[in-house]
């Protein structure tokens, strides 16, 4: 197993919701933290959506590790920012029995 080459900057952020006034409640992203990864995308595939052609990338981001419970560690839920692209934290594991590095399989959705 080679090292990933840890040399994309990305901003953690996780959901916080507030209750809207109206029976609902808003979501705003809040930063936990930047850590640096490798980004490896998948085969992507288009939808029809609300009169809208959705793109979806599926990604593989390896980032160190962190110890379970530290801000530090993203879970599935969150999110990584690289200034205006978004990446959604779909499901995170770790990528060797050392546990050195976590893969986090995430998706891009752009709309076009």
């Amino acid at each position: 197993m080679s090292l990933p080459i840890l040399n994309r900057k990305l901003v953690l952020e996780s959901a916080e919701r507030s209750p809207d006034g109206a029976g609902g409640y808003d979501t705003s992203w809040q930063p936990l933290g930047t850590l640096w990864a490798e980004i490896k995308s998948g085969n992507g595939s288009a939808r029809g959506e609300n009169a809208l052609q959705i793109s979806r990338v599926p990604l593989k981001i390896t980032v160190r590790a962190a110890q379970v419970g530290s801000d530090a560690r993203p879970s599935a839920g969150q999110r990584f920012r690289e200034g205006s692209r978004v990446y959604a934290i779909l499901a995170v594991t770790e990528q060797d029995s050392r546990a050195r590095y976590l893969v986090c399989h995430a998706a891009e959705e752009v709309a076009q």
